[in-house]
């Protein structure tokens, strides 16, 4: 596994990868203390050039999606809500009710917020997206105020981290 740390618009960001493809994004100043690396990663940055510069595109307002191979290892069903929040357009949010609706289970709302809490590729694999029933924001690793940024910079709106 190789990774990289990213300065970005929303903070710092650890970037892991192997093989497979990319395997982590997590925020350092999120919700969670920051991830201890495993002794067996080597720190890398040239194997990051295509997520570096992407995640650029995105924060600049140029890219809506993400081309990149991504390998995020969790449950089946944990794969089914990350690849469900894929299909999230670009600017649009959508509940954890209406994702279990379309993963055809309709009251797995809880178990679609704990997977898409467990997304370990937030930004790329688009989980700002979701939000509560009530159309109110809801929990994010980064924290409100990332989730906030991310869908204000969706909307058009350019705003600072404060």
């Amino acid at each position: 596994m190789t990774y990289r740390f990213l300065d970005t618009p929303i903070g710092g960001l650890l970037l892991a990868r192997d093989a497979a493809g990319l395997r982590l994004i997590e925020f350092q100043n999120g919700r969670r203390p920051p991830r201890r690396l495993e002794r067996d990663w080597r720190q890398c940055d040239d194997d990051f050039g295509d997520v570096v510069s992407q995640l650029g595109e995105y924060f600049d307002g140029r890219r809506r999606q993400f081309d990149l191979p991504l390998a995020p290892e969790g449950t089946p069903f944990q794969q089914r809500v990350w690849r469900a929040l894929l299909d999230i357009p670009y600017g649009h949010t959508t509940s954890y009710g209406e994702i279990a609706i379309r993963l055809g289970q309709r009251s797995a709302s809880r178990a679609v917020g704990l997977a898409n809490g467990s997304n370990p590729l937030p930004i790329v694999i688009p989980c700002h997206r979701v939000i509560g029933a009530s159309g109110k924001l809801t929990g994010y690793g980064g924290g409100l105020a990332i989730k906030e940024h991310l869908l204000a910079l969706e909307r058009g709106e350019r705003r600072l981290m404060q």
